[in-house]
């Protein structure tokens, strides 16, 4: 960069902490300035890396040389941080949920817009090769109209015992995978409203949080998405299907290729049916080869530092920051939604707009 790296401190040094320190540290943007941690045995860890650590907060924001700062504390924290650091003159990434609730998110928003700091969040599995790949499908348009998608991660651990089970950390499986499942749904979708959500929890393994959840989201021009997550499923469905008028798509797991069948003739004559053992069925017979073709692709390749790499550029008034503020209310938003439909067990309305 011409402006050289811009250095960043991370703020919380546990899972993530670590994970963005590790990546900072090969970074051709940053220069790793300092972490900092409550914890003594993390602030330990640390110098064993040689690896500088601010005492407190205070201490990272009163540094003139920190441009920019990630939090990666526990999710209730990220709002008054995120505007303390900013309204201190820092450049805000927060990890993910960005916060508990929208109202939350406006304050941050609202810092962000006062003070003219940058403020974004890690939404990393934006370079998550699968999504790329169905993104990519969608908008070929090679499977005519599309009316349905699913995206789902299944596990069978149960929810794990740190600040996902706990409501007032901003547990559950919603605000830890539904905030990434939906903002790479509404980048698949990129076309059309959400005009309704139905959501119904699972509550197996714990009770205060979800642990697991189906999320309908029902676009403009009869397109339906389902969004799964559970954390008690032993044999997973499918990471992606999506289907429309003319073929249809899969990808069976994070590192599966991609399958796409499209019909090539609608005129298939001689169908020969499927014997069952109570009857017969010609209209769910396979197609016959003559019929349809199918092509399998490999996914395509990303890399995850292009997140920072936009960020730097974005402080620097180079281009548009790629995570935007109308769009992390839009997740937060059909997140709220989703409690709210649970809550009542029926369907909710919500006023969508496309970022």
């Amino acid at each position: 960069m011409e402006t050289g790296k811009k250095r960043i401190a991370v703020v919380g040094y546990g899972g993530m902490g670590g994970w963005h320190v590790k990546h900072i540290l090969k970074s051709d943007v940053l220069e790793l300035a300092g972490i900092c941690d409550i914890r003594d045995c993390r602030k330990e860890k640390a110098r064993e890396r040689e690896i500088y650590v601010y005492e407190t907060f205070e201490d990272v924001l009163a540094d003139p040389t920190v441009d920019l700062l990630t939090l990666a504390v526990p999710n209730e924290l990220h709002m008054p941080m995120a505007v303390k650091a900013m309204e201190a003159g820092k450049n805000v990434i927060s990890e993910k949920p960005v916060a508990l609730n929208s109202t939350e998110l406006q304050a941050m928003i609202d810092a962000s817009n006062r003070t003219g700091k940058l403020f974004t969040v890690h939404q990393n599995r934006r370079w998550d090769c699968d999504y790329l790949k169905m993104k990519e499908v969608y908008a070929s348009g090679e499977l005519g109209d599309v009316f349905g998608i699913e995206s789902r991660v299944q596990g069978s651990r149960g929810i794990p015992g740190d600040w996902r089970g706990h409501k007032e950390h901003g547990g559950g499986m919603i605000l830890d995978w539904g905030v990434h499942l939906i903002d790479q749904m509404l980048g698949i979708v990129y076309d059309r409203k959400v005009e309704k959500v139905y959501c119904r929890c699972d509550h197996i393994t714990n009770y205060e949080v979800d642990d697991g959840f189906k999320l309908d989201l029902y676009f403009e021009n009869d397109l339906t998405a389902r969004i799964e997550v559970g954390t008690s499923h032993f044999i997973a469905l499918p990471r992606y299907y999506m289907t429309g008028s003319n073929g249809s798509a899969i990808i069976e797991n994070w590192t599966s290729d991609c399958r796409v069948t499209c019909c090539k003739n609608w005129d298939e004559k001689d169908v020969v049916p499927v014997v069952t053992a109570a009857g017969l069925t010609k209209t769910m017979a396979p197609r016959d080869e003559n019929t349809i073709m199918t092509e399998v692709t490999p996914l395509p390749t990303s890399d995850v530092h292009d997140f920072y790499r936009n960020v730097c550029r974005a402080i620097d008034g180079k281009e548009e920051q790629i995570v935007k503020h109308d769009q992390l209310m839009r997740v937060m938003k059909i997140m709220e939604a989703a409690f709210r439909s649970d809550e009542l067990g029926a369907p909710v309305a919500i006023d969508d707009k496309i970022c």
